[in-house]
């Protein structure tokens, strides 16, 4: 049977809207995107939604087709953007599933409104600082040296355009746009919020942490603080990837993710349990 192709929607939210994917059918699965990536449907999505769940995939604002929003200038204003966009799309507990940038929005989300996550995956996330296993400046890396670090064996580049051709100028624009927009949530200090770790005990959502063996950005010490500070986490290790995980390995991490999300029904959350009393 094939994949069934994803729908895609807009969402209007105060100040702009929100561009969306999404497809198949089951527990929802909201999952927030890395620095790259945005707006397109990828085999990792598809893995999740073929293991019986419903994946819905924004992208950030200034990200792919969603618009600016300019008055979301933080990591904390990224935070009540994602629970407004929860509240229009009906999900009252998701599944949360970040991989590095959107990880660490993620676990800003678990621990600002640890009642609204079902569950948490956190996928190489960023968003700690750990001075001793700093985090690589991505904004400091040529083209060739960023592949060379987001991937454990870097795809070979295709030989299909001409040294002379001209550069796909709306390529070039999209990735100056979604460069700015990382910039303006992470610049000052760097892909981290220094307050998040002491923080992290809030979470009471049932949280996977999944980590690269050879992440050359973001340091696997990085994925052992979060289990170290997050109670109850559970660790896995996919070997011989790199950082763009859901890109080189993405059977591997969909398998990870789909076990924990199953092993944690929605149905059998705590409150799930208490808000069916109430309706009664």
């Amino acid at each position: 049977m094939a994949d069934a192709a994803p729908t895609e929607e807009f969402v209007e939210l105060t100040g702009g809207r929100v561009h969306l994917l999404r497809a198949g059918t089951g527990e929802p699965v909201l999952f927030l995107h890395a620095a790259g990536g945005a707006g397109v449907w990828h085999p990792f999505h598809q893995g999740i939604a073929d293991a019986g769940f419903e994946v819905l995939a924004p992208d950030h604002p200034g990200f792919g087709k969603s618009d600016e929003f300019p008055e979301t200038e933080a990591i904390d204003d990224l935070v009540y953007h994602y629970l407004d966009v929860m509240d229009a799309l009906g999900l009252a507990r998701p599944h949360v599933v970040g991989a590095s940038f959107g990880g660490w929005i993620a676990a800003e989300l678990a621990v600002h409104s640890p009642h609204r996550i079902g569950s948490l995956t956190l996928l190489s996330a960023a968003g700690l600082r750990i001075p001793e296993h700093p985090v690589t400046d991505i904004f400091l890396l040529p083209p060739a040296k960023l592949i060379a670090t987001l991937y454990h064996d870097p795809p070979v580049a295709p030989l299909t355009a001409s040294p002379d051709a001209p550069p796909d100028l709306d390529a070039v624009i999209a990735a100056y746009r979604e460069a700015t927009s990382l910039a303006r949530f992470s610049w000052v200090p760097y892909l981290s919020n220094p307050k998040l770790e002491r923080r992290l005990g809030r979470i009471t959502a049932p949280t996977l942490v999944v980590a690269p063996s050879d992440d050359r950005l973001i340091p696997v010490e990085h994925a052992r603080r979060y289990v170290a500070r997050i109670p109850g986490a559970a660790y896995a290790e996919v070997p011989d990837c790199g950082h763009a995980m859901y890109f080189e390995r993405p059977a591997e991490f969909a398998a990870e993710v789909t076990r924990h999300l199953s092993e944690h029904s929605l149905s059998a959350h705590p409150l799930a349990a208490a808000e069916s009393g109430a309706s009664r």
